[in-house]
C-alpha cells in the first residue's frame, strides 16, 4: 500500500511512515496494546486529602489531590476568569489536566477499611490552588466530577479538606500518557479564506468507537477523489469542529461534532490508493 503521509511528518522514512499508519487503524478499531501508547510512570507527592461520601451507599470516601510536575498544566485562569467561568453557561469548558487512579483500600483512624482514590494534577497548579480559597474550591469540584465521570460515581459535595493529613493510606505509582508530537498541520486562518467559490463538499462518514457506550474515539473518512498528495490539503481540527481544505479549490469541508475532541492527540492520514483521508479524535470526557 503506498500512501503519502505528510500530514503526520515529511521527515519520516517510509517504513515508519507504514507503521505508524497501521498503528493508527489499530488505535481506531481499539485493539492496540497499552504498552503501544507512549506513556511514563509517575510517583505523585502528597497534597491535600479531602473526606466524602458515596450518595449510593453512604460509604466514607477519601480523594488524595495530588501533585507532579509531569503532569501538564491547565491554560492560564485568573480569579477574574475563574469568576466569569463559574457564572457562566457552560463552565465545563476550561479542562484541569489530571491522572485519576484506581480505588484503593486503605484503613482510616477508625481502623474500619475505606475507599481511596487518588487524583495527580500539575505541581504548579496545585501550589496556585492552595494560595487561594476559590481556586481550591474550584480544584475539588472538578476532581470529584472527574472521579464521578470515569468510574460512574455519585460523590456527595459536603466535604472535609483534612487538616493533619496530606494523603490516606499510601500513595500509587500512576501509568500516563506522554504528550505525542503533533500530527495535525497548521495552517493560518487566511488561507481558509482564499477558499475558491467553485469549491465542492467531499462524501464523508462520521462515526465513533467504540458504537456501544462511553466515546473514545470520532473518526471521520473524508473522499477525496482527484486529490494526489496530501500537500494539497490544509486540516484545522478545534475542539468541536472540522475545517478542510483541498487545493486547488477541489474540495471545502466545514462540520462540528457532537463531542469534543482532544486535538493535540488526534492523527491524520492521507492514503493515495484509496484517496480517503481519515482522522482519528480522541474524545474528550464529558
Amino acid at each position: 500500500m503506498e500512501t503519502d503521509s505528510s500530514l503526520l511528518s515529511t521527515e519520516l522514512e517510509q517504513q515508519s511512515q507504514e507503521e505508524l499508519y497501521q498503528q493508527l487503524l489499530l488505535q481506531t478499531i481499539g485493539k492496540v496494546q497499552s504498552d503501544g501508547t507512549p506513556s511514563k510512570v509517575i510517583r505523585p507527592q502528597p497534597g491535600i486529602c479531602v473526606k466524602t461520601s458515596s450518595l449510593t451507599d453512604q460509604q466514607k470516601v477519601f480523594v488524595n489531590i495530588c501533585q507532579s510536575r509531569d503532569v501538564p498544566p491547565p491554560p492560564h485562569l485568573s480569579q477574574e476568569a475563574l469568576v466569569e467561568l463559574l457564572e457562566s453557561d457552560d463552565p465545563t469548558g476550561y479542562k484541569v489536566p489530571m491522572s485519576l487512579g484506581e480505588a484503593h483500600t486503605e484503613i482510616d483512624n477508625s481502623s474500619k477499611s475505606c475507599t481511596v482514590y487518588d487524583v495527580v494534577i500539575n505541581e504548579e497548579f496545585f501550589q496556585k490552588c492552595q494560595k487561594d480559597t476559590l481556586f481550591q474550591q474550584f480544584l475539588i469540584a472538578v476532581s470529584l466530577e472527574g472521579l464521578e465521570n470515569k468510574y460512574s460515581l455519585e460523590l456527595s459535595r459536603d466535604i472535609k479538606i483534612l487538616k493533619n493529613r496530606k494523603f490516606m493510606g499510601s500513595l500509587t505509582e500512576q501509568n500516563i500518557r506522554t504528550k505525542s508530537k503533533p500530527v495535525i498541520q497548521e495552517i493560518d486562518s487566511k488561507e481558509l479564506q482564499l477558499q475558491n467559490s467553485t469549491a465542492k463538499g467531499p462524501q464523508f462518514g462520521l462515526w465513533v468507537e467504540p458504537p456501544v457506550g462511553v466515546a473514545e474515539f470520532l473518526i471521520a473518512e473524508i473522499q477525496l477523489p482527484g486529490v494526489s498528495s496530501a500537500r494539497s490539503l490544509l486540516l484545522d481540527l478545534g475542539e468541536d469542529r472540522l475545517v478542510l481544505n483541498a487545493r486547488p479549490s477541489l474540495f471545502h469541508l466545514d462540520i462540528f461534532f457532537p463531542f469534543l475532541i482532544d486535538q493535540e492527540n488526534s492523527a491524520a492520514q492521507y492514503n493515495t490508493n484509496t484517496q480517503v483521508l481519515t482522522v482519528t479524535m480522541p474524545v474528550l470526557s464529558p
